[in-house]
């Protein structure tokens, strides 16, 4: 019997309704929960239904990807019903209206090329640590403090470099931060909400499908599918090199540079952190060029 193809954005768009049917408890939202063992953790998909005043039939065939041009009205009263936030509201939105116009073609990978002038930028940040990152949490470029903050990730092949990666995989990043459940919490709701509306990219798919594989940790994150969360602004880092830092971090958007962010963390000049920020900067060597880094790993060794 020949299988039904269901849309990629459709089965995302049901997969983050599965999952907050599964968050929501009945007594969340004024429901019984009944006696005996539910089957399901959180709401049936007939008590979804009803809250939202749709048909039965009608969530199903959302939930499984047949339908995938439900109405605003009729997303607003799934997201009121499952007391989604504003930005699981728009994730929600977001993951309807690119269900609705998916194509089946393969984005191409973006490019990890930098331009000059960020470089030149990340330099005069300096003593700050600053760096950029992709979608996917690629480590594209950085100034000298930038790269020397992750402790050991300089020892990773140039596009090996990731900041989930790092958090899951490399043995000192949870020796690095004392909050390590919180930032790798923090990681997954990025990825997690920047997958679910380009499910196919090949950087994305890629790194969650190794993490997948290779980090119970985060697979047991990933399952939860949450997209909202509070990001400290203040991150606590206990340095091997220099100590402890207690640093401010700032995320921003390039202009001209769709999905890369510019990283940049900041201490109060004259106080321990920034001193020790300073230090940072002054012993981490220069970062080579992703160009020359490439080419220097794949020289033969004696060349």
């Amino acid at each position: 019997m020949a299988h039904e193809h269901t849309p990629a954005g459709g089965t995302e768009l049901g997969r983050f309704l599965r999952a907050g049917r599964t968050r929501t408890r009945p007594e969340q939202v004024g429901l019984p929960a009944g006696a005996g063992l539910r089957r399901t953790p959180g709401l049936r998909r007939e008590e979804l239904a009803t809250l939202a005043g749709i048909s039965i039939d009608y969530y199903v065939r959302i939930e499984r990807g047949k339908e995938t041009r439900p109405s605003p009205a009729v997303l607003d009263a799934l997201a009121r019903a499952l007391h989604l936030d504003d930005q699981e509201h728009q994730h929600l939105r977001d993951l309807a209206v690119r269900a609705a116009r998916y194509a089946p073609e393969s984005p191409a990978p973006p490019s990890r090329t930098v331009h000059p002038h960020l470089k030149l930028l990340l330099e005069t940040m300096r003593p700050n640590p600053a760096y950029v990152v992709s979608r996917a949490m690629d480590f594209l470029a950085s100034n000298p403090a930038g790269l020397a903050l992750y402790a050991g990730l300089a020892d990773w092949p140039v596009k090996q470099r990731n900041l989930a990666r790092y958090l899951f995989l490399h043995p000192a990043s949870r020796d690095l931060f004392p909050d390590w459940d919180r930032q790798v919490r923090t990681c997954v709701v990025r990825l997690r909400a920047t997958a679910g509306t380009a499910p196919d990219a090949p950087d994305l798919t890629g790194l969650v499908g190794e993490l997948l594989l290779k980090s119970p940790d985060f697979a047991g994150l990933w399952e939860r599918y949450e997209v909202s969360g509070d990001k400290p602004a203040e991150k606590t880092f206990h340095h091997p090199q220099v100590g402890t830092l207690r640093l401010t971090g700032q995320s921003m958007h390039l202009d001209g540079t769709p999905g890369r962010r510019l990283g940049v963390y900041t201490a109060e000049p004259g106080t321990a952190d920034y001193d020790a920020m300073v230090l940072l900067d002054m012993t981490a060597p220069e970062p080579a060029s992703p160009e020359r880094a490439d080419d220097r790993e794949q020289r033969p060794t004696g060349a």
